[in-house]
């Protein structure tokens, strides 16, 4: 195939070859570029398509412009649009061949980019709480406002979180990643000013910025695979995109307690290693943000899949934000995944953000151990991460997944709670591990489980409305915990969390398992989407696509 531009080559997707009798969903073809016609009226601007008995197939190019289109049957895995002949490309009807699905190699730089800048900004979230001693002795303040100094990340995401992604649905991508990485590379910047003790306030102005930037970065991921990766990898790469953040996490545990040990007593040299530690990670956002200048791109210049296609291909005048908004608050499956995501991540930010209180208080003078457990945490979650997108990509079973890791975090999170006080830190390290390869590795799913039984909403959409919940839930999980640990002790706090992942995994099992865009890349679906760009000047109206639906356990 021909490559679309100087800069970029394409390739035709995985698993979307062009089938004898097959035509991939066009992108940007106007009408009058679309072979076949109404016989007495408008060109069809979309499809509606409806499985039917297979006899009728055969009236389908004649009748693209009515109000409904007979297919083949159920069994049948892809929508047969337009007849070509084998090894025929598939041309206009003034010769212009259509548009295919392809995939681009610049797609690997973009999610490099996006990773590595989530990277610093999850670094900088974690960076206080996990030496909150240290921060505490060194500017003077209680606990509360270093807890304050996490916290704030989930604070600032709710009320942002609506003209972020309305900001990412009708701006696009590029805007949102600049804006992103722009606003941690600003932050961290500030915060290099802040290195004396009578300066917390400028610490924690740093710190806002940093959280405003993780607004246009959290619900990026599941936006960033749909829109660059392929079918058979779309859920691996919302997993790497993930994982970049989880990695930041890591290093934000496993660095500050080296880059600024507990030297209390000579302020001097602890005002050097926090100066050292905030300048070093000011240089890496700079170099970040002026690399997604340069390479990131909005989208690839082919739709990776049919999905895709039929999403970009969707007239924008009738795209609405609040109208999407509406329609994912009455998708009663999304509420319920809604509320179960904001349970579990919710309890994965207190576990991270209380972790050094939590050891401490069991393990005194060990604050280097205490952020090599929360090392250990992320690590194996970033390999459950990798394992949970490979294993939906292979399977497309969202929901069992889902669940599986769910109750699987909750056996993970009562044993740690109750081997956290036995006195030998090496079971520490081995429950902690645990704990984070299912917690965190249910991040992702809960991204593209979202995804798909909300599609053709917004995928920045969807997943901003996750982390939403799941802000709200770590701020309210982190006060509480942080309370009951302090007034009755680690294992108090832990439980609290027991019972409520407990309350996720049977909210879990209640959610029906409708998967919209696997089906429409296979053909089989009961959804409205737009399949062909609607730019007929006689005929406006959009038709829909409904083919008959096919359930996750039959696939």
């Amino acid at each position: 195939m021909a490559r679309p531009d100087s800069e970029e080559g394409a390739t035709v997707a995985p698993g979307h070859p062009l089938a004898k009798g097959y035509l991939p969903v066009p992108r940007d073809a106007a009408a009058g570029k679309v072979s076949a016609e109404q016989q007495n009226g408008p060109r069809a601007g979309s499809l509606l398509l409806n499985g039917v008995p297979r006899d009728n197939a055969a009236d389908l190019s004649g009748a693209l412009g009515g109000p409904q289109i007979l297919l083949a049957p159920e069994e049948e895995t892809q929508a047969r649009l337009l007849p070509t002949d084998a090894g025929e490309e598939t041309s206009g009807a003034e010769g212009t061949p259509l548009p295919r699905t392809a995939l681009s190699t610049r797609r690997f730089v973009v999610l490099l980019i996006f990773s590595l800048y989530s990277l610093v900004n999850a670094f900088q979230w974690i960076q206080y709480s996990i030496i909150s001693n240290v921060f505490q002795g060194f500017y003077g303040v209680s606990l509360l406002h270093i807890d304050w100094l996490s916290m704030v990340y989930m604070l600032a995401y709710v009320p942002l979180i609506f003209p972020a992604t309305w900001l990412l649905d009708t701006k696009g991508l590029r805007l949102t990643a600049l804006l992103g990485s722009g606003l941690n590379c600003l932050g961290a910047w500030i915060k290099c000013g802040s290195v004396q003790q009578h300066l917390f306030w400028v610490t924690m102005l740093g710190q806002c910025l940093c959280s405003v930037a993780q607004v246009f970065i959290l619900g990026l991921p599941s936006h960033i695979a749909s829109v660059w990766f392929g079918p058979k990898e779309v859920s691996t790469a919302c997993a790497t995109a993930v994982l970049g953040n989880q990695l930041g996490t890591a290093v934000g545990f496993l660095l500050p307690p080296v880059l600024v040990p507990n030297t209390q007593n000579d302020t001097d040299l602890l005002a050097h290693n926090i100066s050292i530690m905030f300048y070093g990670t000011s240089g890496v956002a700079t170099l970040l943000f002026i690399l997604t200048a340069i390479a990131f791109k909005e989208k690839p210049p082919y739709p990776p899949s049919q999905a895709q296609a039929a999403i970009q291909d969707s007239p924008p005048e009738e795209y609405s934000y609040k109208k999407s908004i509406r329609n994912l608050f009455k998708n009663i499956p999304f509420v319920l995944l809604l509320i179960s995501y904001g349970i579990m991540t919710g309890a994965f930010y207190s576990v991270s953000t209380l972790l050094n209180q939590m050891i401490l208080t069991h393990y005194e003078g060990e604050e280097v151990n205490a952020g090599r457990i929360g090392l250990t945490l992320v690590v194996a979650g970033m390999v459950g991460s990798i394992l949970c997108g490979l294993w939906l990509d292979y399977t497309k079973t969202y929901k069992q997944t889902t669940l599986i890791v769910y109750i699987l975090s909750f056996i993970g999170m009562v044993i740690f709670t109750f081997t956290l006080d036995l006195g030998y830190i090496i079971i520490v390290f081995v429950t902690g591990g645990i704990l984070g390869f299912f917690m965190t590795g249910y991040l992702p799913l809960g991204f593209e489980f979202a995804v798909e039984i909300t599609y053709p909403e917004s995928e920045g959409t969807s997943s901003g409305l996750l982390n939403a919940a799941a802000q709200v839930f770590g701020i309210l999980f982190t006060l509480a915990q942080g309370k009951l640990t302090t007034d009755h002790g680690p294992k108090a706090g832990n439980i609290f969390l027991c019972i409520w992942m407990f309350l996720g995994i049977i909210l879990t099992a209640l959610i029906k398992s409708d998967l919209r865009r696997h089906n429409i890349n296979i053909g089989i679906t009961n959804v409205e989407i737009k399949a062909v760009p609607v730019e007929s000047p006689v005929d406006q109206k959009a038709k829909t696509v409904i083919l008959s639906n096919q359930p996750e356990s039959s696939i």
